[in-house]
């Protein structure tokens, strides 16, 4: 019986198991009730060892505001993980590097919803630019 439960629990997406040699992080994703490509990252970072906790709102901007998001760093959906705001479609590679690099920001963004982005449909055509969320100029924290 408890192997059936485990299982369902799986199938649903309700658990999620690391890769091997990953650690299972717990990520909080804000995004419009509405929003399709959001729970299409949510898929995908749950596919790449993260526990999502998926959370609707009609209050997008409030959440963005408290994080201290730029509006120029806007993204379709605000994610929060370990101490960090995470802004859009930020590809798994770079979210992992900020969360063992620790450095001392507010987060990452990946502005707007870029084509072939994960979670989004269509092609990547060129690389995605993330940018830091801190205080100062505006920083690249990395390409992708």
């Amino acid at each position: 019986m408890i192997r059936l439960t485990i299982a369902a629990l799986l199938v649903a997406g309700s658990v999620s198991v690391a890769h091997a040699g990953e650690q299972s992080r717990v990520a909080t994703l804000y995004k419009n009730p509405q929003c399709s490509c959001c729970e299409g990252y949510a898929e995908y970072l749950r596919e790449n060892g993260y526990t999502v906790i998926v959370k609707p709102t009609h209050n997008l901007s409030l959440i963005k505001r408290e994080h201290d998001v730029p509006a120029k760093f806007d993204g379709c959906h605000t994610t929060l993980i370990d101490q960090y705001v995470v802004e859009g479609h930020v590809p798994v590679a770079t979210l992992n590097r900020l969360l063992s690099e620790k450095p001392n920001i507010r987060g990452i963004s990946l502005p707007g919803m870029p084509a072939g982005s994960p979670g989004m449909s269509g092609v990547k055509r060129k690389p995605f630019v993330i940018y830091e969320i801190s205080e100062g100029s505006e920083k690249v924290y990395g390409r992708e």
